[in-house]
């Protein structure tokens, strides 16, 4: 009996952990489809103006660019990771210039 219910406890609790994931995949699916919905799109990282990157680097040393977007007016939101693990989105013109939120 005491095995029943040790074997019971750990089915119900890998149960739990493939849900987590799943609920998580769904999370990241639906923070993806907000980008588009704030009229971003995605862009390659290519077609990022070289103003843009240069400023990136001068102001963020060491930093990486992950994803670009960018809308219609020719806003760019960038996604850049920093050497210190930390990460975040930088909203510039085309021309590299800082955009308020």
């Amino acid at each position: 009996m005491k095995k029943l219910f040790i074997t019971t406890v750990f089915a119900l609790g890998t149960m739990t952990a493939f849900a987590q994931e799943e609920q998580a995949t769904e999370a990241q699916d639906t923070a993806t489809e907000a980008v588009a919905q704030d009229g971003f799109s995605e862009v390659s990282l290519e077609e990022v103006p070289e103003a843009v990157t240069s400023m990136i680097e001068t102001n963020y040393p060491g930093a990486t660019i992950n994803k670009a977007h960018m809308n219609e007016e020719n806003q760019y939101k960038i996604e850049v990771s920093l050497e210190d693990g930390t990460s975040g989105a930088l909203l510039v013109d085309e021309e590299g210039n800082a955009i308020e939120q």
